[in-house]
């Protein structure tokens, strides 16, 4: 597979004019005080499909070879790629199939029929990305058709590179540091691309959640690495394995690799809602919320960061407020045993509670046999440093306890 170009990119922005938005380039004066740095947004979430993923789709697709558009394009997705390849087949009058799991939420593949609308067949098959995909592929040998890949290949990259080109020409002054967000790898490799030529003293720094580190580990090992596990809250961002072509370029001229919490980018998601009045997804907030996590390199700095995309389901807002709760050690959960007599609960909450403190969460069975009731408990502290003074109430009030906060699998069972 060839290797993508800084003219290839050039190309695929030339393609992109009057199908793709040339998003803003936007200094935000919160970011910037609180860094001390010059932080610049670039709003991908603002695109047509609201992420990046039309650019790669369109230029992969527009530069089929007639007889391959003939014989139509397919995806597999659940999310932003689908999302892409159906407005580039509107766009482009080209038959597509995109194949999505049976689970996939109703409002994503809605989506993907209102960016199609007649040109695309959805498909949803089996429960799980896999699925789709197998399916995907046996389709394309079967009938001919063009496998659209969203991340290894050398023309999606191009198209994705864009961005990169966008963020260089819209520059006023050099940038010292460009957060980028990797899943699979497609986007990180096209902004190198045309960093590495236009601007090489930038440093590129991908942003990974910490629960699906596939390029940390395959850059790492040297090798592509295939993760046995990963947490996929971070749906836009968290894959099994990256592509080979973004691994072979990411490995040698990526300049630094960040995980971050997935706690960590709810609170984040929740404060660019709350100040800025900017909706993200999870892999939207990613570069934002590594910036903790460089505070002190990018101080006095030109910095950029990529709003990926803005596709957020309303449905996960309360998980993310609970994982940033949990993250910021404000919510706390227990298997407490109260003491079976009268005023138990009065007591826990008049001596044990700190002011300002709230039980948010309370599962409660009185057994008789036992001195002692079970009862899940969740609480909401007004100050994380509160939890130890909780704690030691607890003890010294004869209240026995199973903390589950560092048990998120009993925790995730139970709650």
């Amino acid at each position: 597979m060839e290797k993508p170009t800084l003219v290839g990119v050039m190309k695929a922005g030339k393609g992109l004019e009057g199908v793709a938005v040339h998003t803003p380039l936007v200094t935000n004066m919160n970011y910037s005080e609180r860094y001390g740095a010059k932080v610049e947004f670039k709003r991908e979430d603002l695109q047509v499909v609201r992420s990046y993923k039309l650019r790669g789709a369109y230029n992969k697709i527009a530069n089929l070879e007639a007889s391959e558009q003939s014989k139509g394009i397919v995806c597999a997705s659940a999310g932003n790629h689908a999302q892409g390849v159906a407005y580039s087949c509107q766009m482009l009058g080209i038959k597509g199939t995109i194949f999505m799991p049976g689970v996939t939420p109703k409002q994503k593949i809605k989506q993907v029929k209102m960016f199609g609308k007649d040109k695309v067949d959805v498909v949803l098959i089996g429960d799980t990305f896999d699925d789709a995909y197998k399916q995907a592929q046996e389709f394309c040998q079967e009938n001919g058709s063009t496998f659209v890949h969203p991340f290894d290949d050398t023309k999606i990259i191009e198209g994705q590179g864009t961005v990169g080109l966008e963020i260089a020409n819209d520059s006023s002054e050099p940038i010292d540091y460009l957060f980028v967000p990797i899943g699979g790898g497609g986007l990180a490799s096209g902004i190198i691309t045309v960093f590495k030529e236009l601007s090489p003293d930038t440093k590129i720094i991908g942003v990974e959640p910490e629960g699906a580190p596939a390029m940390r580990d395959s850059i790492q090992a040297g090798k592509n690495v295939i993760l046995d596990k990963i947490d996929t809250f971070v749906d836009g961002a968290a894959v099994k394995a990256v592509g080979e072509l973004p691994l072979e370029i990411c490995k040698d001229q990526l300049d630094d690799i960040i995980l971050v919490p997935e706690g960590k980018i709810c609170t984040t998601i929740l404060q660019l809602y709350n100040e800025e009045a900017i909706v993200v997804e999870p892999a939207g907030a990613l570069t934002l919320a590594a910036l903790d996590f460089y505070k002190e390199k990018i101080k006095g700095k030109h910095v950029v960061c990529v709003i990926s995309g803005s596709n957020n389901d309303i449905t996960r807002t309360e998980e993310i407020k609970e994982r940033s709760l949990l993250y910021e050690g404000l919510k706390h959960y227990f298997i407490l045993r109260f003491p079976q007599r009268a005023g138990a609960l009065k007591e826990f909450v008049s001596d044990i509670l700190a002011p300002g403190d709230d039980i948010v969460h309370f599962e409660y069975s009185k057994k008789h046999s036992r001195e002692k009731g079970p009862a899940l408990i969740g609480i909401e502290l007004q100050n994380r440093d509160h939890l130890q003074s909780l704690l030691e109430k607890m003890t010294e009030k004869n209240f026995v306890y199973e903390y589950l906060n560092d048990k998120p699998d009993l925790l995730q069972y139970l709650v």
